[in-house]
């Protein structure tokens, strides 16, 4: 299975890059990941709403330009559904199952994702109401992903 995480911004903190580099590691036997990361668009000191969604539309533009065709897309979104650890991997398993080995999951920038993005998207899911800061959802989604591999294989590092 092929794992791509499309994602708004650079990595700039040295313990979140060494903790994406760990996960990057354990999930290298389970699966081929591809991180790929899109320039995040100024934003503008009191912007308007206006402003945020030219934003999210032109971080969506990049994003979309990044897109293979035949990926299933999962945008993580705080309005998407919520899933439990093993839901989630039962869903990884079904959509590799049922013909789709290749899973793209996209995190948006610190404004949002763009609606273009939303529509493209197989799946729109969220990990919680919070708000959680674009580069550390990063690693915990590539934890989850490693966390659903584990349950999948019947190993016990999820308990």
């Amino acid at each position: 299975m092929k794992i791509t995480v499309i994602s708004v911004g650079k990595i700039k903190d040295r313990y979140l890059q060494l903790g994406i580099d760990e996960f990057k590691k354990r999930l290298s036997r389970f699966c081929k990941l591809e991180l790929i990361e899109v320039k995040d668009e100024p934003l503008i000191e009191k912007a308007s709403e206006k402003d945020l969604e030219i934003v999210r539309q032109k971080e969506g533009e990049l994003i979309l330009n990044k897109l293979s065709a035949n990926t299933h897309v999962i945008a993580m979104d705080i309005n998407g559904q919520r899933l439990s650890s093993e839901q989630f991997a039962h869903k990884m398993k079904a959509i590799g199952t049922y013909g789709q080995s290749h899973i793209t999951f996209i995190i948006g920038g610190s404004v949002g994702i763009a609606d273009q993005i939303k529509q493209r998207a197989d799946i729109k899911m969220s990990f919680s109401e919070m708000t959680f800061p674009h580069q550390l959802f990063k690693l915990m989604l590539l934890e989850q992903v490693y966390r659903a591999f584990k349950i999948n294989a019947n190993e016990t590092y999820h308990k």
